[in-house]
Order: C-alpha cells, then sequence, then structure tokens
C-alpha cells in the first residue's frame, strides 16, 4: 500500500474517500468540524438526528458529499469520547478499514490521526493506521479455484492538521507499513499447508529473503548433516519419524556501526506440522497443526519488517525448523536423547517436542554472545487455559528483559502476561534415567515448559514468549494472525533507541 502525509483542508482534499471519526456523545472534532461547515453541517445534522450510529466500530458510507472534494465520507462510530483509549480506537480503526477495503476505489483519505488519545502520539496513530490497512488488505485464496476480485485500493493519505506533525507521522507510517506486511507474511506462512510449508520450503524463504535483501542480510541453513556434525541431538530427534529432512536456519543482519557489538537474537519454534509423533494427537483438529510453526513465521515476519524499517542494531534470526510424524524411526516416549549443550533428555512425551528443537537453537545462540535472546513458540496447551487467546505468556530469566517486552507489547498493542520462573517449578522435570526429562505433568504446564528451556538458557538474558493461544483463530475466522511480529518489531526498535541514547545520538 502506498501512503502519504497531507496537511491540507480536508474540505478541500480531493479523494475518492475520506474517512472520517464522530463520537457518539460529543462534538465534532476540530478538523471534522471543516468539513462539516464546507457540507452546510451535514454531519453534524446526521449525527444528532440520529440518522448516523456512532457507536463503537459502526461504520456507514455517504455515497455523496455535497460541498467536498471527497466523492464519498466513511463515517466511522467511535463510541463515548471518555471512552475512547487505545482499545477502542484500535476497534474503530480496524472495522474502517475493513470497509474501506471493499469499496471500489483507487485512492482514500484518513483522518483517524486526529482522535486524541492519551499518551499515544500522531507517530503511534500513523502506525497503527498503516498496519490496519495493510492487515485489512490481506488475502489468501491461492488454493481457491475463484479467488475474490483484487481490492482496487492503492493509495492511503493520512491526514493532519498540524505540519509541525508531517514527520513524525511520516515516520510512523512507515514502521506501520513494514510491520504490517510483516504480519501478513506472518500469516502466509502460517495458513499455508503442511504438505507445502515444510522446514525446506522455510530455508527457501530465508534464501529468498537473503536475495531480496541485497547483501543485508546473510543466511545459513544447517541441513541434518551439519546438524549431526554439530550435535544438534534434540532438534534432529523429532524430525527422525518424518521423510522432511529438518533444518536449523540462521540469518544475520548487521545494522549496527560497530560489527562487534552484541546482537539480539530471536529463535523461533518451526515444526511445520505437528501430529504429536508416536503420542499422536486426537484427529479433531489436528489440521491446525500447521500452525504450529507460528513462532517461525512470526521470526521471519519481524525480518521482513526490519529489513525495510532498517535499524542499527546486529540480530540473529534462528528458525529450528522439522515436521513430528510417526514412524518405525520416530523418537518413542521413553527414549533417551543428547542435546548440543551436551544434557541428556528423557522424552516421556513425544508431543512435547517445541522444546526439544528450542533447546538445541537456544544452544547454537551462545556463539554469538548475545546481548539478549527472545524464542517464540506455539509450546504449549496450557498457556491457552491460562490466558485464553488475548496475552501471549511471558517467562524470562531476566526481569529488564521481561519489562522491555511487556512495554514493546504495550506500545505495539500485541500484549504479554508475565508469568513465574520460579526455581520450585524445577524439579517437577526431575528424571531418574536422564539429567532431566522433557515434560513435568498437568501443573503449570506452561511454566514448566518454560523451565526445560531455562536450561539451555544459561549463559544470555532470555525470555521465551509462548503463543499457543494468540498464533491463530479458529473457527470460521480460522487463520493466523500474525502475532507477535508488532511486539518483537517494537522491542527491537526499543534496544535501538536505547542503543542511541547511551551514544549520545538522540
Amino acid at each position: 500500500m502506498e501512503f502519504s502525509v497531507q496537511t491540507a483542508n480536508p474540505a478541500k482534499i480531493e479523494t475518492a474517500c475520506l474517512v472520517v471519526p464522530v463520537y457518539k456523545d460529543s462534538d465534532l472534532l476540530p478538523a471534522v468540524a471543516k468539513l462539516d461547515d464546507a457540507s452546510e453541517q451535514l454531519i453534524g445534522q446526521l449525527v444528532s438526528r440520529g440518522d448516523i450510529d456512532a457507536s463503537l466500530a459502526n461504520v456507514q458510507l455517504l455515497p455523496y458529499a455535497p460541498g467536498l472534494g471527497a466523492q464519498r465520507l466513511l463515517l466511522v462510530g467511535l463510541g463515548e469520547r471518555e471512552k475512547c483509549q487505545e482499545a477502542a480506537y484500535l476497534k474503530a480503526l480496524d472495522a474502517a478499514m475493513a470497509a474501506l477495503v471493499k469499496l471500489p476505489i483507487d485512492d482514500a483519505s484518513v483522518m483517524l490521526t486526529e482522535v486524541p488519545l492519551a499518551d499515544r502520539d500522531t507517530a503511534w496513530k500513523a502506525r497503527k493506521v498503516l498496519e490496519s490497512i495493510e492487515r485489512a488488505s490481506y488475502r489468501f485464496d491461492q488454493f481457491k479455484r475463484s479467488p475474490a476480485p483484487a481490492q482496487s485500493l492503492v493509495q492511503l493519505n493520512l491526514m493532519i492538521s498540524s505540519a509541525g506533525e508531517a514527520d513524525a507521522a511520516q515516520r510512523g507510517a512507515h514502521q506501520g507499513s513494514a510491520i504490517g506486511q510483516g504480519i501478513n507474511y506472518t500469516r502466509t506462512l502460517g495458513n499455508l499447508p503442511g504438505n507445502i510449508c515444510t522446514p525446506r520450503y522455510l530455508a527457501e524463504q530465508a534464501e529468498q529473503l537473503g536475495r531480496e535483501s541485497k547483501g543485508a542480510l546473510e543466511v545459513e541453513i544447517l541441513d541434518e548433516e551439519a546438524l549431526a556434525e554439530l550435535g544438534a541431538g534434540a532438534l534432529l530427534s523429532v524430525g527422525r519419524g518424518s521423510r522432511e529432512p529438518s533444518r536449523l536456519i540462521v540469518m544475520r543482519y548487521q545494522g549496527a556501526e560497530s560489527a562487534d557489538e552484541a546482537p539480539h537474537v530471536l529463535i523461533g519454534k518451526g515444526i511445520t506440522f505437528d501430529t504429536g509423533g508416536i503420542s499422536l494427537k486426537p484427529g479433531e483438529g489436528m489440521d491446525e497443526m500447521k500452525f504450529d510453526m507460528g513462532g517461525a513465521a512470526s521470526v521471519f515476519g519481524t525480518v521482513k519488517a526490519l529489513l525495510t524499517i532498517k535499524p542499527k542494531l546486529n540480530l540473529v534470526f534462528i528458525v529450528a525448523a522439522a515436521e513430528n510424524m510417526p514412524d518405525g524411526a520416530a523418537t518413542k516416549p521413553g527414549d533417551i536423547i543428547t542435546t548440543l549443550k551436551g544434557l541428556t533428555v528423557e522424552v516421556l512425551n513425544t508431543d512435547a517436542e517445541g522444546r526439544l528443537v528450542l533447546c538445541d537453537a537456544l544452544t547454537y545462540a551462545e556463539r554469538f554472545t548475545p546481548a539478549s535472546v527472545v524464542d517464540i513458540a506455539t509450546l504449549t496447551g496450557a498457556a491457552i487455559v491460562a490466558l485464553g487467546h488475548h496475552a501471549t505468556g511471558l517467562l524470562s530469566n531476566d526481569d529488564d528483559l521481561a519489562l522491555d517486552l511487556l512495554d514493546a507489547g504495550d506500545t505495539a498493542w500485541d500484549r504479554a502476561w508475565h508469568l513465574p520462573l520460579w526455581d520450585e517449578y524445577q524439579e517437577q522435570l526431575d528424571s531418574n534415567f536422564a539429567d532431566l526429562a522433557n515434560i513435568g505433568g498437568r501443573p503449570a504446564g506452561t511454566i514448566t515448559a518454560a523451565c526445560f528451556l531455562s536450561r539451555f538458557a544459561d549463559r544470555f538474558p532470555w525470555a521465551h514468549l509462548d503463543i499457543a493461544g494468540t498464533a491463530w483463530h479458529s473457527g470460521k475466522q480460522k487463520g493466523a494472525t500474525g502475532r507477535p511480529v508488532g511486539l518483537l518489531t517494537q522491542y527491537l526498535l526499543d534496544r535501538e533507541n536505547d542503543a542511541q541514547v547511551e551514544n549520545g545520538d538522540d
């Protein structure tokens, strides 16, 4: 989606459609009042007479706008003014963008950056507008014989009242567009079926990103032979029952002024299909196990966003990719495997495989002497029991890192919730036969899964994001969500800001 920032009088702007915010119980915003005056109080009269319902996220199209340069007006309700904060604003924004992309127009202008929000500036609002329109534009119909007609909207103009805010709006829109495209890339990878999106396919995607980056992204693919030579026995054990070979995908981005600056590392769980292995899952809903690579997909989406934003950071992205299938060669419950770190693991349940691929990836990350490591995984159903589908579970061995991620989630409105990682939980992983077991029983399943990973993250600040409840929707709206690309991108942009402050650049 192309975009621009404009400070012209909204009454005179020539556009196919102008998106106008209105409150249910309050006066019109100053910029909207200019439209109202130019159209002989059209908007005000419609609202006051009740001809337009300004309830939150209610959208109404006026196909004719007398006295205005706009051909159409799309009015979006903000509800009661005192209740219009971030959540309400974003709900109204998404409703407006969803309606906008359905119109037979090729350009539109949006006044939603004019809505006042406590503690949210123009850059934030502009970012969310572009992110929303990118998400609303998303289609996944490449396997349908008769796909839906392509949308015609290609240009979005952000209307702002103050010329002094133009640079901030431009910066926010640029970031929002990049993040929105990263989210959509993540959604596509998640939505692809397991017979197409395999570990080798993910490796090909990484190589393609590397080519498109024109040298900004260095890509290395470790195949099974290289993994065996390395000693990554945990990752290899998961894919042993599949005909699809496992891969460890490593992408490096050098954006800091110093090549020696410690990188921040993102690690994604890339189980491209999870049957549970020998510990076979129930058949109902198993099709959704193509989403079990949501962590890997979010890493790819974050890479895509950052290649557009180009932060001045050194970054490493690691994806541990495998397919978990039952086979005569598959790992069995009770088997003992040796990890890359040298710890032995008694595999009590082969359906607890994500932590096995991640533990070797965490050990691999040690070689980069990272400033921080964040792994992202659709790891436990217990996370859904605890947090539902609204918040991502967050566990960490470093409180400052945890707070940074929580703050990033609040800014991106891609929120997480901090769960404890106390030593008392570790004993649930005790094994009679190995250094540790890969499960700790039903109690605190999300926490004990993170406890397992923490054994392999003892040499750097580390956090774990359990996205089992947030990576995809079920039911009629089935599909990948693209989370937590917003959180991850914001976290890394915040690290760039911190580095600039430390270097006296800000």
